[in-house]
């Protein structure tokens, strides 16, 4: 099952992005490099509750 989770810039800490993930694949906290609008740049984005 795919559950909805967004993404949150770790240097503005603006959320970003809403995409889905799958729990049994990937139990922990989510984290990749995608780019920041506010930032400009590409950062770190974690998952956020």
């Amino acid at each position: 099952m795919r559950t909805k989770i967004t993404l949150a810039c770790t240097e503005c800490k603006q959320r970003n992005y809403d995409i889905t993930k799958d729990k049994k694949a990937h139990p922990d906290r989510m984290e990749t490099k995608k780019y920041c609008r506010f930032c400009k740049k590409h950062t770190m984005h974690k998952e956020t509750k």
